[in-house]
């Protein structure tokens, strides 16, 4: 079954705002029914531009999403770079200690 009907729903309130637009344009002599076509043209009008609303405003909501996952991924890429770095320089002044012992054993065992 399908989700969404392709019929075209217009609410009440839509309806009342283009009939009150179409009265107040009404020109002398202009029928009932000329009166419901415009107000229907008025009724699409409106549908299409809060169809146009709605569309932007989600392409808006994309664009903040994806600024504030970079942002995201930056800001942790930022505290993990440190802890690397950090982990890289502690390795050195092992290394070292490591070699000045093995030296001064060298240094030991063959000058006696």
């Amino acid at each position: 079954m399908a989700k969404y009907s392709k019929k075209e729903i217009i609410s009440e309130e839509i309806k009342e705002e283009a009939l009150k637009i179409a009265n107040s344009i009404q020109k002398p002599g202009q029928t009932k029914e000329q009166t419901k076509l415009i107000a229907q043209g008025i009724q699409k009008g409106i549908k299409q531009y809060k169809m146009q609303q709605k569309s932007k405003a989600r392409d808006l909501d994309r664009r903040i999403k994806k600024v504030s996952d970079l942002a995201e991924i930056q800001a942790s890429t930022a505290e993990i770079a440190p802890l690397i770095m950090q982990s890289k320089q502690s390795n050195l002044p092992w290394v070292l200690l490591v070699f000045s012992w093995i030296c001064f054993g060298l240094y030991f065992f063959l000058l006696r």
